[in-house]
């Protein structure tokens, strides 16, 4: 029987490492800016666009925010508050419409400067529409196939691979690695060392040290090692200089809670995690605030202990920090039938109604909380959820005697006699919107005696809420808000489909 690992990309969910630490509070939201409330009497001393320039194809969207210094060392976002005029409105036009203020759209190829107004204060950026690449923002995805690595995948199903390109940063010293899992349920790049042989990616200092994490999954596993800028291209896009976590067990002393990392890829079952979730970065204000955080440590030698650390030095969404198509991404994947098959593709889409590939409009939008959740109505029961093409079935808890957990050996999955037809609602954290969300569960066992690598019908018991992991996103087109951003008429976070 093949043997695959349960959930292995979900952060220890609800109340644990990463998701405790984003309780306090989404991130940013401005690509590393922390935005909080200026004092009664303090002054507004400056404003800053960003991003300070971009480049854009036509049909195109770039949205720009802009933030306020003031002076008491606060800074508050200003997007919605400030009012917006392009230099050149036939080559861009940029809103001023609640809701959607800074968002600048691509009509012709040509230069403007975007210009952004408060309280006598002005900041401009640059902004060039070319003829575009209509595919510069699409990374192939496949499932079970040829993104993924034999050395790694012959022992797990359901596993959809990306590959990415690393460079030194600023320099054109790079490589592009396969074997990266596609994950909506985490946040930034981490990838194997041993997928690096020829870059030197400088240390994050945190102290008198260089800054390293440790990041523990729900099935009991955990990754090790040094945070690195590194320069990160997603598919066609210009690269992001950027945090991101180079795996390596044997950097410094572990903590308890890495004490079982993965020493290897092929122990791990993948050479990185391209994490492309709701958030800008992977932590937050939680481990900008405390050194308890049991994520981020400072090491100085081979001794390592806890650290607080910037929001800006956190390992970081690639996606968010894009020029353009940084509102988030579409996820399209091709439909499996039941039973499953040897593999399948699909795409990962950069933005959100930023070009005319991912401006298809979604039935419905659901605000997520600030874990990135929602909820889920199954069986009567509300349960909180989260979207998470890095979990390789759909979990949840059940009572039902028609879906009992197979055997001993392969405890993490449901075995019902046949295919179980199951239905849910799905509702967004403020209560409204829901609407259904059908899907099937199959003998695990007897799925496991086919051929198959790919199935849609997956599923297994979890403790805590549900968890909708890639079978959900099989033949439909998922989308995930970055927060902070605008897309769809609504600021992030929130998933839709």
């Amino acid at each position: 029987m093949k043997f695959t690992k349960k959930m292995l990309l979900i952060f220890l969910a609800l109340g644990v490492s990463l998701l405790t630490a984003r309780c306090g509070g989404g991130g940013g939201g401005g690509g590393g800016t922390t935005a909080s409330t200026p004092a009664v009497g303090a002054s507004l001393i400056s404003i800053m666009l960003a991003p300070g320039s971009s480049t854009v194809g036509v049909g195109g969207v770039t949205h720009f925010t802009v933030t306020g210094a003031y002076s008491d060392n606060s800074a508050k976002d200003l997007t919605g508050n400030a009012d917006w005029v392009s230099s050149a409105g036939g080559v861009a036009s940029v809103s001023n419409e609640a809701g959607s203020k800074g968002m600048a759209t691509a009509k012709t190829v040509g230069r403007t400067e975007i210009t952004a107004s408060f309280e006598g204060f002005s900041s401009t950026a640059q902004l060039t529409v070319t003829v575009g690449d209509a595919t510069a923002n699409v990374m192939p995805v496949t499932v079970n196939g040829s993104l993924c690595s034999p050395a790694t995948s012959a022992n797990y199903i359901n596993k959809a691979c990306v590959s990415v390109t690393i460079c030194n940063p600023g320099t054109s010293t790079c490589q592009t690695v396969s074997d990266i899992l596609l994950d909506t349920g985490s946040y930034g790049l981490r990838i194997f060392k041993q997928a690096l042989p020829n870059l030197t990616l400088p240390a994050i200092a945190s102290g008198s040290g260089s800054l390293a994490g440790c990041v523990q999954f729900a099935d009991g596993t955990s990754l090790w090692g040094p945070i690195r800028l590194a320069g990160v291209q997603l598919g066609n896009e210009q690269a992001v200089q950027i945090p991101i976590q180079v795996v390596d067990a044997s950097f410094g002393t572990r903590p308890g809670g890495c004490g079982n990392a993965d020493q290897t890829p092929e122990s791990a079952g993948l050479t990185g995690i391209l994490g492309v979730g709701v958030f800008n970065e992977d932590c937050g204000p939680g481990c900008a605030s405390s050194a308890a955080n049991g994520i981020y440590y400072s090491c100085l030698g081979s001794s390592c202990s806890g650290a607080s650390v910037p929001i800006a030095n956190q390992v970081q969404n690639p996606v968010s920090h894009l020029p353009t198509d940084n509102n988030g991404v579409t996820v399209q994947m091709s439909s499996v039938p039941l039973g499953g098959a040897l593999s399948s593709t699909g795409s990962l889409v950069l933005g959100i109604g930023t070009q005319a590939n991912n401006s298809a409009a979604p039935a419905q939008v659901f605000t997520t909380n600030s874990n990135g959740e929602f909820t889920t109505i199954l069986a009567g029961n509300s349960k909180v959820s989260f979207l998470d093409t890095g979990s390789n079935g759909i979990f949840f808890p059940s009572n039902d005697p028609l879906l009992p957990v197979c055997p001993s050996s392969a405890s993490d999955w449901y075995c019902p006699a046949g295919t179980k037809s199951m239905s849910a609602t799905i509702v967004g954290a403020l209560g409204a919107p829901s609407a259904p969300a059908s899907f099937n569960v199959t003998n695990f066992v007897t799925l496991m005696n086919s051929s198959n690598d790919v199935f849609s019908d997956l599923a297994g018991p979890t403790s805590f809420g549900v968890d909708w992991g890639l079978p959900f996103f099989m033949g439909k087109t998922v989308y995930v808000g970055v927060e902070g951003k605008t897309g769809l008429g609504t600021i992030g976070p929130y998933v839709a489909y």
